[in-house]
């Protein structure tokens, strides 16, 4: 499976495309690229949120390259150019996280340990933080290190428009009672795109939103709405469990925890405080960011990766060097 671009978002020279095996036998399409400079550092794997597709990271990946690594990414089942189980594509369903989970156990196996160089560290995004720190807990993780972008710790109140106890409850008897794959109250196909960037709540930069905006019309068959019954309750299952108190002294990995103050999708203060719980990570809030952080302005972009570079050791090296 190709990947797509656009004059304004070219495929990064040297992508290596194809798809893999999920836990289930469908086909889940991934990329990975060499670095494009020294000092080689590894394989940062680039986890994405919901919605999301690989195409939409490609200014990440030549950004992750040039500091001497090699990337590696993947769409998430029900979304991208992967596989979908519910029969509106739109849809972009799931029974439980773990499903998850079993896919990145792949395609580390499959395609990221066979081809891409030690050590593994990872970038992720909102749902994809989530996941990654339900996969942080395991004493044969892959990873050493982790920078997690607004990662899906819990859901703001004004998205799921109602408390988070009524809604569970909402969900869990919706489930039970077979409309797991119906979208969630008041979602649509449409439900999961950009839109005008005066109402868009996930960027401030207009030209990084116009780019995607584009992108999204050019590759209609990648995207996603509003999510289902199922797959609200299964995420609010699996906040609960990374919540839990005795979830946080499990996870070992040094983790990088960026919290963006504008954000209305996951609340800033709930990122703030997972990453204080946290015996191994650190927390960043960048006060003027909406949700993607990185597809904000150069500003707030230039901020995020002078602390990375930091917490991964870019700095100290190239000086040394």
């Amino acid at each position: 499976m190709q990947l797509i671009s656009i004059a304004r978002n070219a495929i990064p020279s040297g992508a290596n495309v194809g798809v893999f095996k999920g836990y289930d036998g469908e086909f889940l399409r991934y990329a990975h690229w060499n670095a494009t400079v020294g000092p080689r550092r590894g394989t940062v794997c680039i986890f994405t949120g919901r919605t999301e597709y690989i195409e939409k990271y490609f200014e990440t990946v030549a950004d992750l390259r040039r500091r001497g690594f090699t990337v590696a990414i993947f769409d998430w089942r029900g979304q991208g150019g992967s596989f979908r189980s519910a029969v509106d594509r739109r849809k972009g369903h799931i029974d439980d996280f773990s499903e998850y989970d079993q896919d990145i156990s792949n395609f580390m196996r499959e395609i990221v340990l066979p081809d891409c160089p030690p050590p593994y560290a990872v970038l992720a995004h909102s749902m994809g933080g989530h996941i990654f720190l339900r996969n942080a807990t395991s004493s044969g993780s892959w990873f050493e290190k982790a920078a997690l972008v607004a990662p899906m710790v819990d859901l703001d109140p004004n998205i799921l428009q109602y408390p988070a106890n009524v809604v569970w409850a909402y969900a869990a008897a919706a489930k039970l009672f077979g409309f797991a794959e119906s979208y969630v109250r008041g979602g649509s196909p449409t439900g999961g795109m950009i839109g005008e960037f005066e109402t868009n709540i996930l960027t401030s930069d207009r030209e990084r939103h116009q780019r995607n905006f584009m992108l999204e019309e050019a590759a209609r068959d990648l995207l996603i709405g509003s999510p289902t019954i199922g797959w609200l309750n299964a995420a609010l299952r699996s906040i609960a469990k990374i919540n839990h108190p005795d979830f946080f002294s499990t996870i070992k990995i040094p983790t990088l925890i960026f919290a963006a103050g504008q954000d209305v999708i996951v609340p800033s203060r709930s990122v703030e405080d997972y990453a204080a719980r946290l015996k191994s990570g650190t927390g960043i809030l960048l006060p003027d960011a909406k949700h993607e952080i990185l597809q904000e302005t150069d500003d707030i972009r230039t901020r995020f990766w002078a602390a990375f570079d930091a917490y991964f050791g870019i700095e100290e090296e190239q000086s040394a060097a």
